[in-house]
């Protein structure tokens, strides 16, 4: 059976496929082949994923000259997930994947780190672990939310530097109550499928941590409520119950981060090829690119142009797709 001639749901394309392995789509049919050697693997991955999906995306692989195969799909939950091996990893095939005008997401890495292998996740907090910018909330409730979600998103585009513009903001927040901290910390909606990849990730032996341009009174909530690993993110300056306007210490930019993945996978003794970082800002670039796999969610453009995935329809699942897809890739 062609592509062509598959049901329009993945699901029920298992019956057509062999239990395991590696297979071919052939005009004769599927076919199971051998593993051949990988140099790039895509992941098409959605709950609305469908045969045209692939179809269009082994017509692409093929036009740019590559070999490809098929792994036998699986699902996270209702999300399905397809892997294609390539004989080549292309940033052409990358890009491509970037802007199709799809409701599922596609990726094209050389390698994918393994879930069961263990590892170190590290993640941004605001607009990545949570839906929202805390800082932002925390001004609107000061009653100068217009002023600093302006500068917050200039920031997050790239278009500031990170550290100036924090300090900026926080100055702004100059004799607000402390109590505002707490309106927020009470309320935080975490971005879907955070619970499950933390519970996912270390019940295969992964240490999870965030480190954010955000405040540790925040995280802190994340970290209690969570189990995280370890946290790094900015200390608000506080003087009786009222905000000074200051942070205290060094504030966690871009480079910082950066630095905080090489630190905590030497303290965990993680595998190069077993790190993840996961961000949407400017400042998250350095860290996305010094991991194994840089996952861009929900990102801005210069951040979704830039990293090596970039996640546009699906939440922090997708990192869960990604990784049981590295276990596929080994396994086959």
């Amino acid at each position: 059976m062609p592509i062509s001639a598959l049901p329009e749901q993945i699901a029920d394309w298992l019956v057509h496929f062999p239990a395991s392995g590696v297979l071919q789509f052939t005009d004769r049919g599927i076919e199971a082949v051998d593993k051949p050697e990988c140099d790039g693997y895509v992941m098409l991955m959605g709950a609305t994923l469908a045969p045209e999906h692939v179809a269009a995306t082994l017509k692409q692989i093929r036009d740019m000259g590559m070999a490809t195969c098929c792994f036998v799909p699986f699902a996270v939950g209702e999300v399905w997930t397809v892997v294609l091996g390539t004989s080549a990893h292309s940033s052409d095939l990358m890009q491509w994947l970037k802007v199709q005008d799809w409701s599922i997401d596609g990726a094209h890495v050389a390698e994918l780190p393994r879930l069961q292998a263990g590892g170190l996740i590290l993640m941004d907090m605001d607009s990545t672990a949570i839906q929202i910018e805390c800082i932002d909330e925390i001004a609107r409730l000061a009653g100068v939310g217009e002023q600093v979600a302006a500068v917050t998103a200039a920031a997050m585009h790239g278009k500031l530097d990170f550290a100036e513009s924090l300090r900026n903001r926080v100055a702004l927040l100059k004799d607000a109550p402390i109590s505002i901290l707490d309106q927020v910390a009470a309320d935080i909606p975490l971005m879907p499928g955070l619970t499950d990849l933390v519970s996912t990730a270390k019940a295969a032996g992964w240490k999870v941590a965030i480190a954010s341009g955000g405040f540790t009174h925040f995280a802190g909530v994340l970290q209690r409520n969570l189990g995280l690993d370890h946290i790094e993110s900015n200390v608000l300056d506080i003087d009786g119950d009222h905000l000074t306007g200051k942070v205290n210490g060094r504030i966690v930019d871009a480079k910082v981060k950066a630095e905080t993945l090489k630190v905590l996978q030497e303290r965990y003794q993680v595998s190069d090829k077993q790190t993840v970082a996961i961000g949407d800002g400017a400042n998250d670039l350095p860290m996305l690119k010094a991991a194994a796999l840089g996952v861009a969610i929900h990102a801005k453009p210069v951040v979704r142009e830039q990293a090596q995935v970039a996640i546009r329809h699906m939440n922090l699942e997708a990192v869960i797709c990604l990784l049981q897809a590295g276990d596929l890739i080994a396994k086959a």
